[in-house]
């Protein structure tokens, strides 16, 4: 059975990220839009990946680029028409492809009809539909919550003599969840989109819906245990323990009503949790049991931390401690962090085992945008700097825009192909040679090794919805097994620029992956890994009297 046709057909998907503003630019304004996606769709299907997931397109005064809505119904003149956007879902279908759109549900812009009628009294139809509150007596914010973006997360507003709540920009007024109206009203939207022809939701901060009703101070965060996993350094937001002004548990009756009702259409969505001390543990709560969201990612990899063999061994303990009835959606790169390529500064041999490695662990898969190609991130200069956080607290946090930079699909055009006029934010030139047109051309290019990594995903079941057990760190050398009923697979990856021996454990392994460069043990189950190599062996039930490593390398 094709399990893209199947309810069940998330988990274990690999999913494409398109940032749209720089995707590809169809009607030549330097800004990428919704009919340049349209005729890319068919280099996202070359990769086998199952769907596409669309950053926001709605319209919006783009103070934070499509994160801040304004009409949750529509598409943005500059991405093009609902139009357009129909014929987004038909040829994706056409190829083959799922698609998800980044739903906003925890804030508006602040020029969203709904914001605009909530401001004008505290007595109107929506005065409760955003998150109000008095000043304290000497005339002070209400409580310590601190914003994503800086400083206090509250706004005087003169309109109302009161403060709103912001837990990003300032013109990023924050819903009011606790209005059933508002959920009702958000419900309604999803539900627009689902009978549009969409499978399913991006869901953006999901764990920041809710707030405490009683507007209880957050309390500090001890310095020794403070990370940058969400916010950068620099931001006083780590701070605090986040316990009040997010990860409410009353989130989760929420969450199931969307899960209802995105069931009838087989839709899926992946909540993304932003939290740096229990990320993991709210993803858990989230996408337990079948009346939750699917499946969410933490920031577990997309932190700046190098990714080491022990790392990745760590955090599956986390996951089988505190999720491991859930279903984690693994990323190594997106729009809001440093390219991976960069981050841990990989060469094409490690490059090339991580993207191996990602294809073989359990959950499902988001891939950026440009990461098939081994982009780096760009060094953007101050005066080309769009980004309204990089803004705030350059240099020492220089923002996302140079992970935003348009997609080179053409190293031999104006732009690298993405746009004839000048892009809304620079190619950077390190990236010309890396164009899609040039890996197309070369065998040895990252692109084909995506490709490849993907199709063994998808043709080992074991792989894609299988147990994963038995995680050990030997050295630099990481292992598991990944299983189900019929197929068990034993995985080695060298994460390392030395070379490494470990031993395979008695059975009849069949070496497998060898387009993927997959070592092949010895017969006395010795098995020599070269540097940045993986091993990825079969467990044969059917041929007792064959030798471990089996005849080749290959699957």
């Amino acid at each position: 059975m094709d399990f893209r046709k199947d309810a069940d057909w998330w988990r274990g998907a690999v999913i494409y990220q398109i940032y749209p503003r720089s995707f590809q630019d169809a009607n030549g304004d330097g800004i990428g839009d919704l009919l340049g996606i349209v005729g890319r769709l068919p280099h996202i299907a070359s990769l086998g990946a199952d769907a596409v997931w669309i950053s926001p397109f709605f319209p919006s005064p783009m103070k934070d680029f499509g994160y801040d809505v304004s009409d949750y119904r529509d598409v943005d003149p500059m991405f093009g028409s609902l139009a357009d956007f129909d014929q987004v879902i038909a040829t994706a279908h056409f190829l083959g492809l799922k698609v998800m759109i980044d739903l906003v549900l925890s804030h508006t812009s602040d020029q969203h009809p709904w914001f605009k009628e909530s401001r004008s009294s505290r007595d109107n139809p929506k005065a409760d539909w955003y998150v109000w509150a008095d000043p304290k007596p000497d005339g002070t914010v209400p409580n310590n919550w601190l914003s994503m973006f800086g400083g206090t997360s509250w706004h005087w507003d003169a309109r109302r003599e009161q403060y709103y709540l912001h837990n990003f920009l300032t013109s990023q007024p924050d819903l009011n969840f606790h209005c059933a109206e508002v959920q009702d009203a958000l419900l309604d939207i999803a539900r627009f989109w689902l009978e549009r022809g969409v499978d399913g939701f991006r869901l953006d901060t999901i764990n920041f819906y809710m707030h405490d009703k009683q507007l209880r101070d957050n309390p500090p965060l001890a310095k020794e245990l403070r990370n940058a996993k969400t916010a950068p350094a620099v931001n006083p937001y780590n701070h605090q323990m986040h316990i009040y002004d997010k990860n409410q548990p009353e989130n989760i009756d929420f969450l199931r009503k969307l899960r209802g009702l995105m069931a009838p259409h087989n839709a899926a969505a992946v909540g993304e949790v932003g939290d740096s001390q229990r990320g993991l543990e709210i993803l858990g709560e989230y996408t337990r049991g079948d009346d939750r969201m699917q499946m969410s990612y933490a920031f577990e990899f997309l932190s700046g931390s190098d990714l080491t063999a022990q790392a990745i061994a760590d955090v599956f303990a986390e996951v089988d401690r505190v999720a491991h009835d859930g279903w984690v959606c693994w990323a190594f790169s997106n729009h809001d962090v440093v390219r991976h390529f960069t981050r841990w500064n990989l060469t094409p041999a490690s490059a090339r085992t991580y993207a191996t490695l990602m294809t073989c662990l359990r959950g499902s898969i988001c891939f950026y945008q440009g990461e098939e190609l081994g982009l780096p991130e760009a060094e953007i200069a101050f005066e080309d700097l769009q980004d309204p956080y990089g803004k705030e607290f350059w240099p020492e946090f220089k923002g996302r825009d140079g992970c935003r930079t348009p997609m080179p699909w053409d190293g031999s055009a104006v732009n690298a192909g993405f746009s004839p006029a000048k892009p809304w934010l620079p190619v950077p030139s390190s990236h010309y040679h890396l164009a899609v047109s040039t890996a197309e051309q070369d065998p040895a290019a990252l692109l084909h090794h995506y490709r490849r990594a993907l199709a063994f995903r998808r043709g080992h079941p074991a792989l894609r919805v299988g147990a994963m057990t038995d995680v050990t760190v030997t050295g630099d050398v990481l292992s598991f097994h990944r299983e189900t009923d019929a197929e068990t697979i034993l995985c080695f990856f060298n994460l390392s620029d030395e070379p490494a021996t470990v031993a395979v454990p008695e059975g009849n392994w069949v070496t497998i992956a060898g387009e993927l460069g997959s070592a092949r043990p010895l017969p006395d189950h010795t098995l020599h890994l070269g540097s940045w190599q993986p091993s990825i062996l079969l467990l044969d039930r059917n041929h007792p009297e064959r030798h471990v490593g089996g005849k080749d390398g290959r699957s």
